[in-house]
């Protein structure tokens, strides 16, 4: 890879359902109005993409009971937006207050609920190809699936050692030249202090602990046709005794513009 100074720092992740009857309405005034006026248009950002998971999407998710999406099925829409390294405390102090504006100048909507909302640093990257799509241009380059996969360290092991294990263990696992999976990313959640992060709702599950690791995984194609690796994966995770899969959730991109997927969710 090519050593460019524009660096990805953290993120947003947000996965909401709209409540039922209210899908296309949520969905347009996501892409409409709030997915640049709530984000893309503050200090720092680097990109943002929409990804929603279908009620097929949503069965494949595991385990059966999950610390992030509460219950696992929780959750259609996810959007995720990148953050410059060096830029976070500006953006980050930047987007609490705007969404308050918003909400009182009568642009946000209450007929939605957030599963699991939550800030994350970006840790570390892998790839599959020696010169692939930098992890910077994920989002633009419009992956064709998307999968997250939150995970619970055992007590003592850092988020180092399991960055270790999976370039030795889980690589190889995700990331062969057979694969469609091109980039797999690591994070760690933001423990927001008190009064930190105010929000106008609830914003789901939270963080988790500071013994959470997520990854995230961008695909060449659609993950429903690749989910036996992902469950490998996981219970090779799980046999490493160094953390447990709490949540391993696939989406597909939203298509900008149309109302595609509203009439699938349930």
């Amino acid at each position: 890879m090519d050593d460019y100074p524009v660096k990805l720092g953290a993120m947003l992740y947000t996965l909401v359902d709209p409540e039922r009857g209210h899908e296309v309405a949520y969905n347009r005034w996501y892409e409409r109005d709030h997915f640049y006026g709530g984000c893309m248009i503050g200090p720092g950002i680097l990109a943002g993409g929409r990804w929603v998971a279908t009620r097929p999407y949503k069965d494949l998710r595991f385990p059966a009971e999950s610390g992030v999406a509460i219950p696992t099925d929780a959750g259609s829409y996810l959007a995720t937006y990148f953050v410059q390294k060096g830029h976070e405390a500006e953006h980050f102090a930047w987007t609490s207050p705007q969404v308050f504006k918003l909400y009182q100048d009568g642009r946000g909507f209450e007929e939605r609920v957030h599963a699991h909302t939550a800030l994350y640093t970006h840790q570390r990257d892998f790839y599959r190809d020696e010169d692939g799509v930098p992890v910077e241009l994920a989002l633009d380059h419009r992956f064709a699936g998307l999968v997250s996969i939150h995970v619970d360290r055992a007590e003592g092991v850092k988020h180092q050692q399991f960055d270790e294990w999976f370039a030795e263990q889980g690589a190889p696992l995700l990331l062969d030249a057979e694969s469609p999976a091109a980039i797999v990313c690591s994070w760690r959640p933001i423990i927001p202090r008190d009064g930190e992060g105010d929000a106008p709702m609830k914003l789901g599950s939270g963080p988790g602990t500071l013994q959470r690791t997520m990854q995230l995984v961008f695909l060449d194609a659609a993950p429903a046709e690749h989910w036996q690796r992902f469950v490998d994966y996981a219970t090779a995770i799980d046999a490493s005794g160094l953390a447990t899969v709490t949540l391993a959730a696939p989406f597909i991109p939203t298509i900008p513009g149309t109302d595609t997927y509203t009439d699938q969710l349930w």
